[in-house]
C-alpha cells in the first residue's frame, strides 16, 4: 500500500509551539506517521487538502463504503478530552456527528460539512445570534456525562484567583471592573448547574450540512450554567451598540433568568481576563466594553 503523503501546514506548526512548547513541537511531528496509521486501520483516503485551526488538524477523508468524513487530529488536554463524550451525549443532535474515536491520541473521525459555509459567513448578525440561540437552548437541554469538567471547579478557581489578579492590575477603572465581574461570579457560584456546555459556540464553530442547516462543531465542553455560554456570541463579530440586544435575544431564546446569565457572563470576562492578565497581557477593548454594558444596565 502506497503512503499518503500529508502537508502539514506552518501556521498550525508555529501555534502548536507557541502554546504547547515542546508538546507541541512533539505532536507535530507525530502526525504524518498518525495520520498514515489511521488511514490504513480505518480503511481511509485522502480527498482535499488539509485545514486547520489553531489547535487541530482537519483531514478531509472518504471511507471505504464511500462516506465523506474529516479526522480530527489535536493534542489531547483537559479540554479535546471531553470532545468525544459530549459529541456522543448530542448523538447528532444540533452538533457534528462522531464516527469514531482513537482514544490514545484523541483523533476524531466525523461527518463531513461544509466547512466554506459557517454562520459568520451570514450577513444578518441578528439571524445569526438566533441560530447561536437556537443550538445552545437544544445542545445545554442535555444533561452533563459524568466525568467532565465542571463549572463549579472553575468558578472557584477564578475566584482565588482575583486577588492576584488585581493586584497586578494598575488600572482603577479595569480593577473595579475586574472587582465587579468576581462579585456577581461569587452570588451564583454556589449553583453552578449541571448541563452540557459548548462553552465555544462562536460563528465560525457553526457549519451547514446536508441534512441539517445548520450544527455545531468543536466543543469544549464542561457541565454547568449555559448561562456561561454567551460569552461568544457576544465578543466575536464586536458590535458596541448591540451586545444588550444579543444578551437579551439570547437569553430569551434559552429561557434564562437574566441577572444569573448575567452574573455567568461576567464570570466568562474574568476568565478571560485571568488568562490574559497572568500571561502579561490585557484584555481587548472590546471585551471591556461588553463588560460595562451588562454591569451598567442590569446593576
Amino acid at each position: 500500500m502506497v503512503r499518503e503523503v500529508i502537508d502539514i501546514p506552518g501556521a498550525l506548526v508555529t501555534e502548536q509551539v507557541k502554546n504547547n512548547g515542546e508538546a507541541g513541537r512533539a505532536f507535530v511531528a507525530g502526525l504524518p506517521d498518525l495520520v498514515a496509521a489511521l488511514l490504513e486501520r480505518w480503511e481511509l483516503r485522502i480527498d482535499g487538502p488539509p485545514m486547520h485551526g489553531v489547535c487541530a488538524l482537519v483531514v478531509p477523508v472518504t471511507a471505504a463504503d464511500g462516506t465523506r468524513a474529516v479526522l480530527k487530529l489535536q493534542l489531547l488536554d483537559e479540554e479535546t478530552a471531553g470532545e468525544p463524550v459530549a459529541l456522543r451525549a448530542w448523538n447528532g443532535e444540533h452538533a457534528v456527528r462522531l464516527l469514531r474515536h482513537d482514544e490514545p491520541t484523541g483523533t476524531l473521525l466525523l461527518e463531513r460539512l461544509d466547512a466554506h459555509r459557517t454562520l459568520s459567513h451570514v450577513a444578518d448578525v441578528h439571524a445569526a445570534v438566533l441560530v447561536i440561540g437556537g443550538l445552545l437552548a437544544r445542545l445545554t437541554s442535555v444533561p452533563a456525562p459524568q466525568g467532565l469538567r465542571e463549572l463549579g471547579g472553575i468558578a472557584q478557581s477564578l475566584l482565588k484567583r482575583t486577588p492576584g489578579a488585581l493586584a497586578r492590575t494598575p488600572d482603577p477603572e479595569a480593577r473595579r471592573l475586574l472587582a465587579d465581574c468576581a462579585a456577581a461570579l461569587r452570588e451564583v457560584a454556589a449553583e453552578p448547574g449541571d448541563r452540557l456546555l459548548h462553552w465555544d459556540l462562536h460563528y465560525d464553530n457553526v457549519l451547514a450540512a446536508d441534512r441539517a442547516p445548520w450544527l455545531a462543531i468543536d466543543p469544549k465542553p464542561l457541565g454547568g450554567d449555559p448561562g456561561f455560554e454567551l460569552w461568544p456570541a457576544l465578543t466575536n463579530r464586536f458590535d458596541p451598540d448591540d451586545v444588550l440586544w444579543r444578551f437579551d435575544a439570547l437569553t430569551e431564546v434559552l429561557g434564562l433568568d437574566r441577572e444569573r446569565a448575567r452574573a455567568w457572563t461576567l464570570g466568562r470576562l474574568l476568565q478571560n481576563a485571568l488568562w490574559r492578565i497572568e500571561d502579561g497581557d490585557q484584555l481587548a477593548s472590546a471585551e471591556w466594553e461588553i463588560g460595562r454594558r451588562l454591569r451598567n444596565r442590569l446593576t
